[in-house]
């Protein structure tokens, strides 16, 4: 399965970027659950734990596309190095003011600061819709891969960031992701010869349109349709995985054996970690955007396991392979989103347009949380599980409403994105 997967490191630095950037991302996924246990084992507080970790989420969700749009003006090196080196301000305020005991709201100050946060996934795939601009079939693939790693970061940095925080110091896990993020970044920046280029160079290459791709490059890409509603469609499936992880830990708790609950998550991510593999080898036919249609579909129906599990008080064994099998949903739907990005939306404008979606699923996924915490003390452990349900199908009926704006094939080489816009509307 792995075999067609050798042929995209046969390009020369794409080994280094891509091991650069999974030490990035594996510290991402890291700092959730580490920020968490720091701080309710020193505040002794899991609802102060919340506020500062949504507060954070909220504030990466707003600046992850401006950062994004820097990304795409001044290239990805320029705008990585200092966004890291400034991060790592805030980290230390953070851990400074819990460790002295400082008013909530400074944890809460610091924690929002921190949001010069560069989508290094994003930018990672941005440098295979560059190299591999000319082969559909191996940025499939690529796009596929890069899915893999960000699941199997999900699998591993959570459970790396617990053992650090309950075997070493309950700072140790953030004291590590800190580390490991800025150092990924840091090598993941220093890759220049993968590196695309900026919009001003591509505006300089395509010399017939320069007035018009430098106007265009000041808009945001939201003015492409077919961006609103792989957002929209991308929000309700961070209202999947925010409602799943939270009612899963819920369901177990109830069940006595509340530790369970990160192996069972563990299980989602593995799920779609094998489906995006698998996914990758499958040589793509039809238009994406009936592909996109079809995942969400798959995704919508899977979801429907858990939630009898749940409501059919099923045991944790049979609720791990309903997750797993759940699971093998979602890796379609956004290897697929993130390649209709690159086919409907120009080079020059990948890296904001990449950011505004996943900054949709970082929306989504506190929505969810939100809505499953909530409906998790007021009702049966395994009623939560209709919310992940109910937003798969939400994301499904957003991707019918917007499908003849997916529907468009990709973007010919000389034609602007002003063009390509005109042409969605119509």
């Amino acid at each position: 399965m792995l075999a067609p997967y050798r042929r995209l490191f046969t390009r020369p630095g794409t080994v280094a970027f891509t091991l650069a950037g999974l030490l990035a991302r594996l510290s991402m996924s890291m700092t959730g659950v580490s920020l968490v246990v720091l701080i309710s084992e020193r505040r002794g507080s899991y609802a102060l734990a919340g506020t500062v970790a949504a507060a954070g989420l909220v504030a990466v969700a707003i600046g992850m596309p401006l950062i994004g749009r820097l990304v795409d003006r001044f290239g990805q090196a320029r705008v990585t190095v200092p966004a890291v080196l400034y991060n790592l301000v805030p980290l230390g305020g953070l851990l400074l003011c819990v460790r002295l005991g400082a008013p909530d709201w400074t944890l809460h100050l610091c924690w929002a600061a921190g949001s010069a946060v560069p989508n290094l996934g994003g930018m990672a795939r941005a440098r295979w819709a560059h190299l591999l601009r000319d082969a559909p079939d191996d940025r499939h693939l690529a796009n596929s891969l890069e899915q893999a790693l960000d699941e199997l970061c999900f699998m591993t940095g959570p459970v790396l960031g617990m053992v650090l925080c309950t075997t070493v110091a309950p700072e140790a896990g953030m004291l590590a992701a800190g580390g490991a993020g800025a150092g990924g970044a840091l090598l993941f920046a220093a890759q220049r010869r993968t590196e695309p280029p900026t919009a001003a160079r591509h505006a300089t290459a395509n010399t017939a349109s320069t007035s018009t791709s430098t106007t265009d490059g000041t808009r945001s890409p939201l003015r492409v349709p077919a961006l609103r509603v792989l957002t929209l469609t991308f929000l309700s499936t961070g209202m999947v995985f925010g409602a799943l992880d939270l009612t899963t830990v819920a369901y177990a708790d109830a069940l006595g054996n509340r530790p369970v609950a990160g192996g069972l998550l563990a299980l989602v991510a593995a799920g779609s970690c094998v489906a995006g593999l698998v996914f990758g080898t499958l040589r793509p036919t039809g238009p994406a955007g009936a592909r996109f249609l079809r995942g969400v579909a798959a995704m919508a129906g899977l979801l429907l396991l858990p939630l009898a599990a749940g409501l059919g008080g099923a045991g944790l064994a049979l609720l791990g392979v309903a997750l797993f099998v759940a699971g093998t949903g979602t890796a379609p739907t956004m290897v697929t989103g993130m390649t209709l990005i690159q086919e409907l939306l120009p080079q020059r404008q990948l890296n904001e347009a990449m950011a505004i979606a996943v900054s949709g699923i970082m929306i989504g996924i506190s929505t969810g949380s939100a809505l499953a915490g909530t409906l998790a003390e007021h009702a049966g452990p395994g009623a939560g599980y209709w919310i992940p349900a109910g937003a798969a199908a939400l994301a499904l009926l957003i991707a019918l409403a917007g499908h003849r704006h997916l529907g468009a094939g990709p973007r010919p080489p000389g034609r602007t994105a002003s063009e390509r816009t005109v042409s969605a509307n119509r």
